[in-house]
């Protein structure tokens, strides 16, 4: 698939034991309908052609030839359908039985793959059958053709980056050092197991976490094939619990006790971008691997098999959203705790306007000055009601201190700014850049000079979507003494309003807050139009969901401008058209490049997720860097 995306699929074909005519038909049925789905990659479960519990009939030639030819036919059923296949088998091999998987493609077998860890203990007697699988790839010969056989064999694709297959069998991932380590580390960024794990109470979850697990320290996708419904209920019953897992997300999981095929889009270029920028992910060399290379046609997809979230920022299930906000709420107190402790500072500035970001960091200062045992009267909150201030921010601003029980100030701006404007010659009736950014760097100025008359320190309020957009003044509420907003998106900060408003238990506080929330974001910095805020934020430089989206991707996994738009296209489907997605989208590239100089000198605050532009963490960009390249590869789109 274009874009990094790759459409994988595992499948557990409801078989019957020993009946291995059957059961090749029933995988050659599922391989149709995969093929139908588009699917680049297919994994079956452990010995699915003869069935896992066939027992002593392991040692029947008349399964072991059957089940041969029954993979011959399955490879044949392969050609035509741009699809590499994993098919679990016993195999004989110089006088030894293994259990292997077969890598399948285009009706040609690239590679044997043996089991490498053998169970025999409580419910499992494999030693009885199977050999320990050799790790150094040989050739062996199946009819006239010599194919790989070993575990130390990368299946690499040469017409899709990124894409580098590897296999192990069940118990291969349950022991303490998983040959799938190995095989990551020497480069494959895909794992096929191939299982057959029978169920037990409680063994599902311990499943689950153990997949998602490896594909997260493997920092790669991990496809697991369980047997199913057909295999022998004598002593055990297997569930057909399939996996698809990406870096410790699971994406796909089967219903148990219905053999399903699962299909999901897994990242390419997200492995890729992960293990770049992780630099203990140490590769080693291939001289102990096989690589065998094969060709597959990329093509693209109208839609991604996979959940695009329009909210990358913000956890989509309720309870999980609520365990973040409160996550990220102490992590910012705790962060100005320390700063206050350290400087021995007993006073705190925050210049409130009635707006979100103001308001969660005055509720951040509140809880900072809680853990320490500091009276809330120590911090001052400041309002400064300049030519753009609407009587309910205003309003806002002030009851929300009250209640809170913090020192209110009221400074008004306008005879400053206008002695200001006259000292520059500023024509009052011209609203440009000017008009604006005297009265933030006169905000800025008076919260610095009570701050230095209270021996405290000034809280910035400004969040990472404004600082990722340029969108603050230099020198204005740009700056700060520590900036507890710094790191948090535009998209969260609404949710961290609301849920300090659901869990506040004060109802003049909750109704406040909520105000708050339903107010449209603006600097108010334009005077407004019948009483109403005239200066809409989201008008000027678009939607701050769309450039927390674009942030999140740009900054986190590096992706092409292309990618983003398409992941956006399907994600904001039936809000926003393309062309408006493409406009934002080149908005952002123009100011996150020309704005660079504003986050190369930004005050200190934390970090709360995996996003930050800190230029001492995360964000080391220069400033003078040049947007050209990606620009041209949005309008090429």
């Amino acid at each position: 698939m274009e874009h990094g995306f790759l459409r994988v699929a595992a499948a557990t074909p409801k078989i019957k034991v020993a009946d291995c005519e059957y059961n090749k038909d029933q995988m050659i049925e599922l391989i149709e309908k995969a093929a139908e789905n588009r699917v680049k990659v297919l994994v079956f479960p452990e010995l699915c052609i003869t069935g896992y519990t066939c027992s002593d009939l392991f040692e029947q030639d008349v399964l072991l030839s059957a089940a041969k030819e029954a993979l011959l036919r399955v490879c044949e059923a392969t050609k035509g359908k741009n699809m590499v296949v994993f098919v679990g088998l016993p195999f004989e091999w110089n006088g030894c039985l293994y259990n292997t998987a077969a890598v399948l493609f285009e009706g040609e077998i690239l590679g044997l793959i043996p089991k490498r860890n053998i169970p025999n203990y409580s419910e499992f007697y494999e030693a009885r059958y199977f050999t320990v699988g050799i790790e150094e790839a040989i050739y062996i010969q199946i009819g006239e053709k010599n194919i790989p056989f070993g575990t130390n064999i990368l299946f690499e694709c040469r017409t899709i980056a990124g894409l580098i297959l590897a296999a192990e069998i069940c118990e291969d991932v349950w022991v303490p050092c998983p040959p799938s380590i190995s095989h990551a580390l020497a480069g494959a960024t895909v794992i096929a197991n191939l299982s057959a794990s029978d169920e037990t109470t409680g063994k599902d979850i311990y499943r689950l976490n153990l997949v998602a697990g490896q594909s997260a320290r493997l920092i790669s996708g991990y496809i697991y094939a369980d047997a199913g419904e057909g295999e022998s209920t004598t002593d055990l019953v297997f569930s057909g619990h399939n996996i698809i897992a990406e870096n410790g997300t699971i994406l796909k999981q089967t219903k148990r006790f219905q053999n399903q095929m699962i299909i999901a889009d897994l990242d390419l270029d997200r492995l890729r971008c992960e293990r770049r920028k992780q630099s203990t992910f140490e590769p080693r060399k291939q001289k102990d691997y096989l690589i065998v290379p094969f060709c597959m046609k990329n093509t693209e997809e109208k839609e991604l098999l996979r959940q695009i979230e329009p909210m990358p920022f913000v956890p989509s299930k309720k309870e999980e959203r609520e365990k973040r906000c409160e996550e990220i709420l102490s992590i910012q107190a705790m962060g100005l705790k320390k700063r206050l402790e350290h400087t021995n500072c007993q006073n705190a500035v925050v210049g409130i306007s009635g707006g979100l970001d103001s308001t969660l960091a005055l509720l951040v200062t509140v809880r900072a000055f809680d853990l320490l045992g500091m009276k809330r009267e120590q911090i001052t909150a400041v309002t400064m009601p300049c030519f753009g201030t609407t009587d309910r921010t205003y309003q806002n601003a002030v009851m929300l201190a009250k209640i809170l029980q913090v020192t209110c100030k009221e400074v008004p701006l306008k005879e400053a700014v206008l002695l200001h404007f006259k000292d520059i010659e500023q024509d009052v009736k011209i609203h440009d850049v000017t008009y604006e950014n005297a009265q933030a760097r006169e905000r800025t100025q008076v919260l610095m000079d009570i701050a230095n008359k209270q021996n405290g320190m000034v809280i910035g309020t400004g969040d990472m979507s404004e600082l990722a957009l340029g969108w603050a003044t230099y020198n204005g509420d740009h700056m700060s003494m520590y900036g507890v907003n710094a790191s948090v998106p535009k998209t969260l900060v609404r949710y961290l309003v609301k849920y300090y408003a659901d869990i506040c238990r004060v109802e003049a506080l909750e109704k406040i807050l909520l105000d708050i929330l339903d107010t449209p974001v603006s600097p108010e910095l334009l005077p407004p139009e019948d009483g109403k805020i005239s200066q809409k934020t989201e008008d000027i430089v678009g939607p701050y969901e769309l450039h927390d989206f674009y942030l999140y991707y740009i900054l986190r996994f590096g992706y092409h401008p292309q990618k983003i738009l398409k992941m956006a296209e399907q994600a904001f489907d039936g809000k926003y058209e393309r062309e408006t997605i493409k406009k934002w989208l080149k908005t952002f590239y123009k100011r996150f490049f020309s704005q660079q100089f504003k986050r190369s000198c930004l005050p200190d605050g934390p970090k709360v997720g995996s996003v930050a532009v800190s230029p001492r963490g995360d964000l080391r960009m220069p400033s003078d860097a040049v947007s050209k390249k990606w620009l041209e590869e949005v309008e090429n789109f």
